[in-house]
């Protein structure tokens, strides 16, 4: 069996703005072949437009070409291959970008989410199962982290997709893929945020409004929420932040002086240099600074070591929220349920796969939190 569907492929990197002229993305007739072992055929329901996708465009970050983009979804089970046994068709399950294997040393030692044989895959433009599925015409496409999005299908190895209860809104529990796994996983995963700390989020695109979500779920005392553009603090403030200023020297002298040194925890989720710099300026001696945003490759800083020592300070970095995905997606979706994970709130555009090259520009622009596409 081979289904054939709609989807955007990407074929040349670094092409010029606006996206919406030079059209990175083309919507084209892709093929998939029916679940092999191990695999899980989904159709998708709607897909979350993040910045690592856009950098996959500028090439920022270097993937295999031709690719089918896109990292963060949400669907239903079509069919399943041989020895799958966590889903089956009719099942509605949200994709995640790192397909953990569970048999690697990371694995195994209780740190899935840097599985080496996922990423390594992931790198290859390939299935956790090995090789590629999708096709135009016969050529080969890559899958983008395992996933590919932004298409009709996604063809998947079992570890990219989690089951969650029936009935729930596609567009809203997409964004539990990436944005929440990421920016919520990071405060309560990685930096352990405890009852009444204090807590900075520097850059309030999706992922930062989920790291204020998951500072408000870990019982922080004060969220402060941080961006240059003014336009994301209402968010923020909608989300949780008990606090919100713009990112500038003003905003981090008056926080560290109403704070006597600076806060316990700061969460930088920019992706940018300068947002790491500021988040460790609002740290207290002895707090933590957590870095998530990924920045280019080439993006380096160095550290005054003397300072760091003598301030005990703790830089950490936190990939995929430091999330074991069968744990966490569930336990965060069910959050949502509870009202207490606003995932609708970090949306702000709902479009059609055609609309893709609009959406970058926009996405480029800052214009935009999350941008889900609906099929």
């Amino acid at each position: 069996m081979t289904i054939t569907f709609r989807g955007a492929v990407l074929r040349e990197r670094g092409l010029p703005r606006p996206y919406v002229e030079s059209r990175p993305f083309e919507v084209v007739e892709l093929e998939l072949p029916a679940p092999g072992p191990g695999e899980v055929l989904v159709k998708v329901r709607a897909a979350g437009l993040c910045r690592s996708d856009l950098s996959v465009v500028t090439g920022a970050r270097v993937w295999p070409l031709p690719m089918v983009v896109g990292h963060e979804a949400a669907g239903t089970v079509e069919a399943v291959g041989a020895g799958v046994d966590r889903v089956g068709p009719g099942d509605d399950v949200v994709l995640v970008y790192l397909p953990q294997c569970g048999t690697c040393r990371r694995c195994e030692s209780g740190e899935p989410w840097l599985c080496k044989v996922g990423m390594a895959a992931n790198l290859r433009g390939e299935l956790l199962t090995g090789g590629t599925r999708l096709t135009h015409r016969g050529e080969p496409i890559h899958h983008h982290m395992g996933v590919a999005a932004f298409a009709e299908y996604a063809l998947v190895a079992e570890p990219s997709a989690v089951p969650v209860p029936s009935g729930l809104s596609a567009r809203d529990v997409a964004v539990f893929g990436c944005a929440v796994l990421c920016g919520a996983g990071t405060v309560l995963n990685t930096a352990r945020v405890r009852p009444g700390e204090s807590v900075a989020v520097v850059g309030l695109g999706a992922v930062g409004l989920a790291a204020v979500m998951g500072a408000r779920v870990a019982g922080a005392g004060r969220i402060v929420a941080f961006d240059l553009l003014e336009t994301k603090l209402e968010a923020a403030s909608a989300v949780g932040a008990t606090e919100v200023a713009v990112a500038d020297d003003a905003a981090v002298e008056d926080l560290i002086r109403r704070t006597d040194g600076g806060v316990d925890h700061a969460v930088e989720a920019s992706g940018t240099l300068e947002g790491f710099e500021l988040a460790s300026k609002l740290v207290r001696p002895g707090g933590t600074v957590t870095t998530l945003g990924l920045p280019g490759p080439g993006v380096s800083h160095a550290l005054a070591l003397a300072p760091l020592v003598a301030s005990g300070l703790t830089i950490r970095g936190s990939y995929l929220g430091s999330c074991d995905v069968r744990r966490d997606l569930p336990r965060f979706v069910e959050l949502y349920r509870e009202g207490r994970f606003p995932a609708d709130r970090l949306v702000t555009h709902h479009l059609g796969l055609d609309d893709l090259n609009t959406a970058l520009d926009r996405l480029a622009d800052g214009a935009a939190l999350r941008q889900v596409v609906e099929f």
